[in-house]
């Protein structure tokens, strides 16, 4: 399967060729942080081969010293973009930043004991087709 992918600006452009494997929701601190939202909304895979189509060398990546998080990141717009994790065993894509269908659903919430004390019962909020002024 082939998976098609950029940033918000559009000056970085990826393809990923393979299968998902996973697909979790992650409410820890660090993915807190790095998202600004409730959690983080990861695909992983261990065989997808990504191919950068434009932009590669504008990637930029913060890795959270003694630890395993790392965060790729267009330097212009901000989005969230793939990285490599785990001694470079584990493709990360954010969903948010494929522009295809990941044809798969999340699997599950990881790090509960971190979830964000708002983050409870969101989807019983009023929805907005937009934002309601």
């Amino acid at each position: 399967m082939k998976h098609t992918g950029s940033c918000l600006c559009g000056r970085i452009t990826f393809e990923i060729e393979g299968e998902f494997e996973d697909f979790y929701l992650c409410h820890c601190s660090r993915c807190r942080k790095d998202t600004g939202s409730a959690h983080a909304s990861n695909l992983f895979s261990s065989s997808a081969k990504i191919t950068w189509i434009s932009g590669k060398e504008q990637v930029k990546t913060y890795r959270v010293e003694g630890t395993e998080h790392t965060k790729s990141f267009c330097p212009h717009c901000g989005s969230a973009l793939p990285t490599l994790q785990m001694k470079d065993t584990l493709l990360v894509v954010p969903a948010g930043s494929l522009d295809s269908d990941p044809q798969i659903s999340p699997k599950g919430h990881i790090y509960m004991e971190s979830r964000a004390s708002w983050d409870n019962n969101l989807e019983n909020l009023p929805q907005y087709p937009q934002l309601p002024v």
